[in-house]
């Protein structure tokens, strides 16, 4: 369909740019969306509560990480699937269906911030989806990739989900390899976790020098509220032993990683030997789909809609008892006023 000059321009130059934390999970990504929070870039309306694994919160939109994960499981994949890179779109129809509903959560979600957050790891494997999204609302983008080691994130997978090192690694390889790949051609900032932790000035004036735009509100406020934020009990695991002796998924993994902490120092070298490592995931994938057996994928999808049903359990409850505990505020407030009135009449 043709388009208009004044509609090109207004594409190329939209009024809305969104932040979009990509990445695997546990790997700092919750650190880097409060900075950027902070710093006034606009969260969604329900954000996930912290838990034993992240007390300090998770800073993404349960409602869309439960949206997320649906759409994953209509492409029969999960999150934590090692080869759910690359992206496989559905057929015509129904993708435009998913479309359009996650066109409506993200209105729901973000209204007409200027600078919306998005942050679910989920995204990262799903990012040609949520990039179409994106042009349809006409909403620019703005990436943040943190990076931290491969094991240290297998260690925090380890006491949460019980994943083999084996496997995490292999799922932060094809989170990694999504990232990279799907943002290319966007303003892109890779940002070392534990450089954060040590330096944040100096990780957000690489941010920002990266995306070529400041950040949306640095003031000293934020400024004094992220250095309060980041904390070295952020640290929770560290990356111990060496992924040598995880054979070849540990092989496939250091590769990923050289690449990307040459690219958190800024020198990123040419993304082939990126490719090159997609396609050795891409046969991987093709000789070990076979082993897969119909009853191991039902079984997982039962797995997830569980899980699913807890989550959404967990964060209603969590909602309740929030609304349940401002109710008792405004009734401590209307009581307190009550007292004062009837003083005043008194007095008179």
């Amino acid at each position: 369909m043709p388009t208009t000059k004044a509609a090109r321009a207004k594409a190329a130059s939209p009024t809305r740019t969104a932040y979009l934390v990509l990445g695997m999970h546990r790997s700092g990504t919750s650190a880097v969306t409060q900075v950027l929070a902070l710093a006034g870039a606009a969260l969604p309306q329900n954000v996930m509560a912290g838990d034993e694994h992240n007390a300090r919160g998770y800073f993404e939109p349960w409602k869309i990480a439960l949206f997320n994960d649906q759409r994953l499981r209509a492409g029969g994949t999960a999150w934590d699937d090692a080869f759910a890179f690359p992206y496989k779109p559905l057929a015509a129809k129904p993708e435009r269906d998913w479309l359009t509903r996650g066109e409506a959560l993200f209105g729901e979600e973000y209204g007409d911030a200027l600078f919306p957050l998005l942050k679910d790891p989920r995204v990262t494997v799903l990012m040609p989806f949520w990039r179409h999204v994106m042009a349809d609302l006409e909403v620019g983008v703005r990436c943040v990739i943190p990076v931290r080691h491969p094991l240290a994130v297998a260690g925090s997978l380890a006491r949460r989900n019980g994943f083999a090192p084996e496997k995490s690694v292999l799922v932060w390889t094809a989170y990694m390899l999504a990232a990279e790949a799907y943002t290319r051609d966007l303003p892109r900032a890779f940002v070392s976790y534990d450089g954060l932790l040590r330096d944040w000035r100096g990780e957000v004036a690489r941010i920002e020098a990266a995306h070529g735009a400041p950040l949306p509100k640095m003031t000293d406020a934020a400024a004094k509220a992220i250095g309060e934020f980041l904390t070295p009990e952020l640290r929770h695991n560290d990356a111990d032993g060496g992924l040598a002796g995880l054979g070849w998924a540990g092989a496939l993994t250091a590769k990923v990683l050289a690449w990307f902490e040459a690219a958190s120092t800024g020198k990123a070298p040419p993304a082939t030997a990126l490719d090159a490592t997609a396609a050795e995931l891409a046969r991987r994938a093709r000789e070990m789909g076979p082993l897969v057996s119909p009853v191991t994928r039902d079984l997982d999808v039962v797995r997830a809609e569980l899980t699913e049903v807890r989550q959404r359990m967990d964060f209603e409850t969590t909602r309740a008892r929030r609304l349940e505990a401002e109710l008792e505020a405004l009734k401590r407030e209307c009581a307190e006023a009550e007292r004062h009135l009837d003083a005043l009449l008194a007095a008179g």
